[in-house]
């Protein structure tokens, strides 16, 4: 069921009451209702093949599907202008569809529909649960085992259930509208992903060296990480928190001034909707958070004595604003009013300022540690100290590591504060979770190796714990960057495009294939291309962010195309998710995928279009589909040798951008168009039912990849052996 549907059963309901109407506006009503008829019986079909497979609820969602399906050909039949006398001596039928049946319908079909959907959503729900508690089975019989032939067997079977598992939060991140918990959830996947290497290599070092302290600490570690994450998994899905906590994390200090200053600029249409005492709370919560920047040994010593300076000036600035304030709410004079205006303009530049200094303290501090920590030193240090088994040397280093753990946790608590956005403030918090448990696991991973130099599996250990370290380095300049473009306005909450596997990343034996990147010279090449992108994809965010409907399906596949071309933007900077050409190229299918999708919602929306301006959308959605072909073909071509594997990743950019280029025209002209509509210009006629019928390429309506598309449900029918979990940022 799509929203073009209830759009539909709207027009039905609201059609206008005329005595008579002609031939040409009963055969546009039947239409409608065929269509209706038509996309319920889609699908209901889905609903009773997801009965047949859930028999706990076969009963419900039956009963749902045969309501729907009755509402549905209720509705055709009163809108079935065959079953009417047609006097052949009037060109108008004096007749009056029954209204009121149609609304009965309607309502009866918009109930057993939502129960479908909710009896859907809890078989989703019990297919992660059940999923992950095989996951949790399968760890507990890894954690006893005592021989290697009995790992390998049981760790075959726990990688196919992590593919599972996989399967099933991919495709409940993507249904998830609430951006907070997408992050969040894309956050725990990521723990998983990385996790799955991690059990791998400590589980084989514990068994190698049964014996060994360091190695057990190691392996218990992996283990209660994972059992965090999939507990966290389950927390999202279910909506719920262990013992009915509330999660309530600590406010960041853009959040508070955000809406501090939202209270006070209130003041202007209503004196008396607060008091002073709930301002001064919220002005002492905010400056409690800026101990956080004034207390940390990290913060410059400028930095501190002007967030000192401010928080003294914000206390002075909400003492006359409330002076004011009070004297105003006694006697409204013209004079006291403007007083009121200049206090509250003082006050907000005041915290304007403060949020400003704080920012600045924030991010200079992670471009110094990022930068100074990113020739790995220490990490490099361990691995030759332990080869070595030069334990005095580890245990320098590893100190030395602790250190380095301590400063970044620390960066991470500060960007929290000024990240601008719930997803990229979780981010924040789950990148220092990362630093304060990976930074013990590589000292017990480093210890483990100097007690076994000659080990090559707690060398192979060490190496994977290293590169997850090195992993969320890399990511962190990735956060540090849109951090910024944040608070400098160039980039809002983007909808992070999640569709995206690691091809070879994990394949039967979970061993890596070896990345393909771009050299400093070729990223150098290509540049000016991925700056090109990166303006094209903040024009295109320009564009969509004048949309008053976000869910409409054009300005959705807009803003995915946006997201993923800014991920090949960044790609070119040697940043972000895409990590190899590999997965350039898979990025380049899926973004051409999407544009696709957006000619035929452009297409559909022609069709709806009385205007001057429709040959020319038909013809630029006929270019864009043209466009997109040759981006597939270029993305699947097969090539050999560095400079060919170049040329192909230049040809991509190239053809995403012009791609982007000619969106960047699109979506000015169906907004345009669609502003006339509500303008009142009434030449948006009703979609043929035709549309409402049509199937996209390559799929058919029974296939599960249909039935996914209609209720969010994915079959576990043909699962890739790849594991596709995404990093996160």
């Amino acid at each position: 069921m799509t929203p073009k549907v209830f759009t539909q059963i709207t027009t039905l309901i609201n059609h206008k009451d005329k005595p008579k109407r002609s031939d040409k506006t009963l055969q546009a009503i039947q239409r409608v209702g065929q269509a209706v008829n038509l996309a319920v019986g889609r699908f209901v079909t889905v609903g009773e093949a997801i009965a047949n497979e859930n028999h706990e609820l076969k009963e419900e969602m039956s009963v749902a599907c045969i309501e729907a399906r009755r509402a549905g050909e209720t509705i055709a039949q009163l809108t079935d202008v065959s079953s009417l006398d047609h006097p052949e001596s009037d060109s108008h039928i004096t007749i009056f569809t029954d209204k009121t049946g149609v609304v009965k319908a309607a309502r009866l079909l918009l109930s057993s529909v939502t129960k479908v959907l909710v009896l859907a959503d809890r078989i989703v729900i019990k297919q992660i649960i059940t999923s992950r508690n095989k996951v949790l089975a399968t760890m507990e019989q890894l954690e006893k085992v005592s021989s290697f032939q009995e790992f390998v067997q049981i760790f075959s079977q726990f990688g196919n259930e992590m593919v599972e598992f996989a399967h099933l939060t991919g495709d409940r991140q993507n249904d998830l509208k609430d951006e907070k918990k997408k992050a969040r959830m894309a956050a725990s996947r990521a723990v998983l992903e990385k996790c799955t290497m991690m059990l791998l290599t400590a589980s084989k070092t514990c068994l190698r060296h049964p014996d060994c302290e360091s190695a057990r600490i190691n392996k218990d570690g992996v283990f209660h990480r994972m059992r965090l994450a999939l507990e966290q998994v389950i927390e999202i899905v279910t909506d719920s928190r262990p013992n009915g906590e509330n999660e309530m994390p600590p406010i960041s200090i853009y959040s508070g001034i955000k809406e501090f200053k939202n209270k006070v600029e209130g003041l202007r249409e209503n004196l008396y909707f607060l008091s002073k005492e709930n301002l001064s709370t919220m002005l002492e919560v905010i400056l409690e958070h800026t101990e956080d920047f004034t207390d940390s040994a990290y913060t410059s010593h400028e930095h501190r004595e002007h967030i000192l300076e401010l928080s003294k000036q914000a206390k002075m600035e909400l003492e006359q604003l409330v002076s004011v304030w009070m004297q105003a709410q006694n006697q409204k004079t013209k004079d006291l009013l403007e007083d009121l205006e200049v206090a509250i303009l003082k006050t907000c530049q005041c915290m304007n300022e403060l949020k400003r200094e704080v920012h600045s303290a924030a991010t200079s501090l992670a471009a110094d540690l990022l930068k100074y920590h990113m020739d790995h030193m220490v990490l490099k240090a361990l691995k030759i100290t332990g080869v070595e088994g030069n334990l005095e040397a580890v245990a320098e280093y590893t100190c030395k590591l602790s250190e380095q753990k301590e400063q970044l946790v620390e960066m991470c608590r500060l960007l929290r504060h000024v990240s601008g956005t719930e997803p990229l403030e979780i981010t924040c918090i789950h990148a220092e979770d990362t630093f304060q448990v990976t930074g013990p696991q590589i000292i017990s991973a480093a210890e483990t190796l100097a007690l076994h130099p000659s080990s090559k599996i707690a060398k192979e250990n060490l190496e994977v714990f290293c590169e997850a370290w090195e992993s969320q380095l890399s990511d962190m300049s990735m956060l540090l960057r849109e951090i910024n473009d944040v608070f400098e306005g160039r980039r809002g909450e983007k909808r992070i495009y999640l569709s995206l596997p690691r091809p070879g990343k994990h394949n039967a034996n979970l061993k890596a294939l070896k990345p393909v990147k771009l050299d400093t010279e070729e990223q150098a090449k290509i540049a000016k291309l991925g700056l090109e992108l990166h303006l094209l994809t903040s024009d295109m965010d320009s564009e969509t962010e004048k949309w008053e409907d976000q869910e409409n399906e054009i300005v959705q596949h807009g803003q995915g195309m946006s997201s993923m071309a800014y991920s090949m933007y960044l790609f070119t900077r040697g940043e972000g998710l895409l990590k190899t050409t590999q997965d350039l190229f898979h990025q380049a299918e899926i973004f051409a995928t999407e544009g696709t999708k957006l000619a035929s919602a452009l297409q559909a929306f022609s069709d709806q279009v009385h205007d001057d301006d429709k040959p020319l959308l038909l013809l630029e959605a006929e270019k864009l589909i043209s466009m997109c072909k040759q981006l597939q073909i270029t993305a699947k071509a097969s090539v050999q040798g560095k400079s060919a594997t170049f040329t192909k990743v230049d040809a991509c950019i190239l053809k995403t951008r012009n791609v982007m280029t000619l969106l960047c025209q699109l979506l000015p002209l169906c907004y345009k168009l669609l502003r006339k509509n509500k303008a009142g210009n009434g030449y948006l006629k009703p979609a043929p039912p035709w549309r409402e019928d049509r199937i996209r390429p390559g799929t058919n309506a029974h296939t599960p990849e249909r039935r996914a598309e209609t209720l969010g449900i994915k079959s576990l029918e043909n699962h890739v052996t790849n594991m596709t979990f995404l990093e996160s940022k």
